[in-house]
């Protein structure tokens, strides 16, 4: 019983953003773009133009006195997303990567045209990242388990093409430590629920506090299959974890076509960040693998030997007249030498308006 109530909490941050009217999500809007009228939404988006997809879209227009000369340097809000993945939506064993939230706002000089602009910094993403990993064992963990941190990330990144060619280019600020106060706030909420905390000890050994630069490159083609959509993308990171990453994700359906989407780190799931409610359902398939050089979650310094990563994950995106669904999972090969076995992760996103 205490488990499903943790199930409930979690599935809480998948959706509480989202309960919001479409009065307040306009006004938002409008305070990006600093207008007194609402941005327009006109049709006429020519369907060979956008990522794919066999179906009208809309060109995001803002209109009034201010726009789009004034907010983000001429930008204007165009889309905000997230993603909550937790282990109690997978194999509810609450140990390793055990949970995250990935957020993102984003920006766009001209608005959203239903496809990347030519030139960097046109679009832009501010990126909020909160992460929870700890050992299998929270109260008295094995003595080569990997040690509790709590990481939470700024970052900014652009999104442009070249070409087919499409590129993401960004920088974040990691923190980690007691300073982020995660271990705290989970002690409270475990202890609320009545939920096995991590013990003292394991909280005094988690990854010290410091703040990380880390930068990331993407690197995709979109490649129209029919109905579906082909996206094969590599990926390299270097700051809090050093890694090079290479892989494919598969989607089928309306859903998510010409859409912008971004991938949340932990399990490199694509969600929806500027949205067209097109009715129906998307079916997504994905993987990819990872030479990993270097982790500062688990630090060569306390003897911790990373190991290549793999991940396998599939999803289903839903979208109705006025509510939004994403539910995945994800497999995570595992991360060190002396981790077992991998784990599955579910990854959560619900959209109300109203």
């Amino acid at each position: 019983m205490l488990r499903r109530y943790a199930v409930a909490l979690a599935a809480l941050l998948a959706i509480a953003p989202s309960l919001q009217s479409q009065a307040q999500t306009a006004d938002h809007l409008v305070d990006y773009a600093g207008s007194d009228d609402a941005p327009d939404y006109t049709p006429g988006i020519d369907a060979a133009n956008i990522y794919s997809g066999d179906h009208g879209d809309y060109t995001y227009t803002p209109s009034g006195p201010g726009s789009p000369d004034t907010g983000f340097g001429g930008r204007v809000l165009v889309g905000h997303g997230r993603l909550t993945t937790n282990d109690l939506f997978g194999d509810r064993r609450d140990r390793w990567q055990t949970g995250s939230v990935s957020a993102s706002r984003v920006v766009a000089r001209g608005g959203w045209t239903g496809m990347l602009p030519d030139h960097p910094f046109d679009v832009l993403e501010y990126r909020l990242g909160v992460q929870v990993v700890s050992p299998e064992y929270i109260r008295v963990p094995a003595p080569d388990d990997r040690p509790f941190a709590g990481v939470v990330s700024l970052g900014l990144h652009t999104h442009f093409m070249r070409g087919p060619v499409e590129f993401s280019l960004g920088a974040d600020l990691s923190a980690t430590g007691s300073q982020t106060g995660i271990g705290s706030f989970q002690t409270a909420m475990h202890d609320l629920m009545g939920v096995v905390a991590a013990s003292p000890s394991v909280l005094s050994n988690q990854i010290p506090n410091a703040v990380h630069p880390t930068a990331v490159v993407e690197v995709a083609n979109t490649i129209p299959l029919g109905r579906g959509v082909l996206r094969p993308f590599a990926e390299a990171r270097v700051g809090l974890e050093t890694m090079v990453r290479a892989g494919v994700d598969l989607t089928f359906g309306p859903v998510g076509q010409g859409e912008f989407l971004v991938r949340d780190g932990i399990s490199g799931q694509r969600y929806r960040v500027v949205t067209d409610a097109m009715p129906g359902f998307s079916y997504v398939l994905g993987g990819d693998f990872a030479y990993v050089d270097s982790s500062k979650l688990m630090p060569a310094s306390r003897g911790y030997d990373v190991t290549n990563r793999s991940r396998a994950r599939a999803g289903l995106h839903w979208q109705g007249d006025n509510k939004a669904l994403f539910y995945g999972v994800t497999w995570l090969s595992k991360e060190f030498e002396a981790q077992p076995e991998g784990q599955f992760v579910g990854s959560m996103r619900i959209d109300l308006s109203f």
